[in-house]
């Protein structure tokens, strides 16, 4: 990176100010758990208390479980997906699969509910049937469920990316030797999946372990309590902070874990779906293959597109208008737009100053310790910001908070920090190739120009990143407005959101204003995620062309 002395310094400065902030908050946070004190308001010691254990022990079932179901059942899908590449609708099926990922979990949930609750459709079916007893969503059952309904999609497209990167040449040997469809699988993808099963299965249960939205509104009871969802009652209902610091720090020891785990297996990475390639299998030729694998995808549509489809029905059957034009709508909106505009700013500034002062360090020939020291520390922000989960910082402000005011005063700023804090990890990502691109192709002719400082902004840098900006941008944004982890402790009637505002109505059974409010979210949501890739496929063959 050819840098000037004093823009080297700015960069390595800049990330260093980053750092410092995110592990100020987040160092806070904890310690301000460490020495709360784990007394319960009955006077006793939580971390003998038979309900914590048995919040525990439920966390990593579910993940356990949810995890499994979840990797087992992508694999025949992944596998139908790979071996039918001219199999009707498989490119919207595939598109169709990274709705869940990035829809807020909120939404899911109410979709899920709208096929599998007490009033959904396949309950009303059953009772059309004469069948007395309704299937129930709430419960262990409707947790798994959920996490299958948001993590399958997930594991399917990382394993079908690896399953499309086997040489053509696999396919033409297995042909000539006539090799059946059970052989295929055992000598040729079982060695890429056992690779990649591993990797998904650790980020997935890392997902399921720290999951909250689901489990609030699918738990259904003590019985089937997660340890975040537990920090938020104990807060939140019960107000027994010594029970929060205990469940809290025991939080933070179970993510420590899985991100130790998770740093030994190999990152589920994956490098872009093939899925314009035409490989002839003949495994998928077989008439039973082609039936057996047309069932699955089917049903999997299903699976997925019901869900979302109900969404969508009853949004457009709630009076939007009377909602849209309610005063509590608009105040939710405009509070949820204004905290995801700073938070995907501060993410985006924030990433930014980490990535430049990484690259101003890498292309440092002669490092001294400290700025090898920083470059790790640089390099550990995401797996940091991993670390402490949304509700465990905002336990650890509000209780540092109630020291000195009212937490409540606080919490819009608070919400917009966590926010864009739990937005770095996937702002980095979005900015990071980009930029190293950007930098490769721009460094040597902004030396020769001797283009610096602002003047390099304006003229070189900007117009290079200002798409990837934008996009890591509306991606926090989305991310922003769909979370219902850090306003779950602090919404109130003079701090409401959009999330905060569906799950009150649902919470008082006003379930035709939640639904309605949801396809709102949603689709701001989708207006966000499209406005920050429009043209990105253009831009992107414009930067091949200018790499030839």
């Amino acid at each position: 990176m050819l840098l000037t002395a004093p823009e080297k310094r700015h960069a390595i400065a800049g990330g260093a100010f980053s750092l410092a902030g995110i592990v100020f908050f987040i160092s806070l946070a904890i310690a301000t758990l460490l020495t709360a004190g784990i007394e319960t308001a009955g006077g006793g010691n939580p971390l003998a208390d038979p309900y914590l254990l048995r919040v525990l022990r439920f966390t990593l079932l579910q993940a356990t479980l949810s995890t499994l179901l979840s990797v087992v059942l992508a694999i025949p899908v992944a596998r139908a997906l790979a071996r039918q590449p001219r199999f009707l609708g498989r490119l919207w099926l595939i598109r169709l699969m990274a709705v869940p990922m990035g829809l807020p979990v909120l939404i899911g949930a109410l979709g899920l509910l709208g096929i599998w609750g007490r009033q959904g459709l396949l309950n009303q079916a059953l009772t059309g049937l004469g069948l007395a007893q309704p299937v129930s969503i709430y419960g262990l059952m409707g947790i798994l469920l959920a996490h299958v309904f948001f993590n399958l999609p997930l594991a399917a497209r990382l394993m079908l990316a690896g399953l499309e990167r086997v040489p053509a040449e696999y396919w033409l040997m297995a042909g000539g030797l006539g090799m059946r469809p059970a052989s295929v699988f055992r000598f040729i993808e079982w060695p890429i999946l056992r690779g990649l099963i591993p990797g998904i299965a650790g980020l997935i249960f890392m997902l399921c372990a720290t999951s909250f939205t689901l489990v609030l509104i699918l738990g259904g009871g003590p019985a089937a309590t997660t340890l975040e969802v537990a920090i938020y009652q104990a807060l939140r209902f019960d107000f027994d902070p010594g029970r929060a610091v205990a469940l809290s720090l025991l939080q933070i020891v179970v993510t420590a874990a899985i991100l130790g785990a998770m740093a030994l297996l190999p990152a589920p990475d994956d490098h872009g779906l093939t899925s314009g390639r035409a490989v002839r299998r003949i495994d998928g030729t077989l008439p039973i293959a082609k039936l057996v694998d047309s069932l699955l995808l089917l049903l999997t549509t299903l699976f997925i597109g019901l869900p979302l489809g109900s969404v969508v029905v009853t949004g457009l059957k709630a009076d939007l208008l009377r909602l849209v034009g309610q005063t509590i709508f608009l105040q939710a909106t405009l509070t949820s737009l204004a905290i995801a505009f700073a938070a995907g700013i501060l993410a985006v500034l924030a990433s930014f100053t980490i990535i430049r002062a990484r690259a101003a360090i890498s292309a440092e020939r002669r490092k001294a310790p400290s700025l090898r020291g920083l470059a790790v520390a640089l390099s550990g922000t995401s797996s940091l910001v991993l670390l402490v989960p949304p509700i465990v910082l905002a336990t650890g402000w509000f209780l540092a908070l109630r020291l000195v005011d009212d937490p409540a005063r606080f919490a819009a700023l608070l919400i917009v920090v966590i926010n864009a804090l739990m937005a770095l990890p996937f702002v980095i990502r979005v900015i990071e190739p980009a930029h190293a691109v950007h930098r490769r192709r721009t460094e040597r002719l902004a030396a020769s120009l001797g283009l610096h400082g602002l003047a390099r902004l304006r003229l070189v840098d900007w117009p290079g990143l200002r798409k990837p900006l934008f996009t890591a941008l509306s991606f926090a944004m989305a991310l922003s407005l769909g979370d219902l982890g850090a306003i779950a402790l602090f919404g109130s009637d003079s701090l409401m959101t959009l999330p905060w505002l569906v799950y009150s109505k649902l919470g008082s059974y006003r379930t035709n204003d939640a639904d309605g409010l949801a396809f709102i979210l949603g689709l701001i949501c989708l207006l966000l995620t499209i406005a920050g890739t429009a043209g990105q496929g253009k831009h992107e063959d414009e930067g091949r062309r200018n790499d030839r």
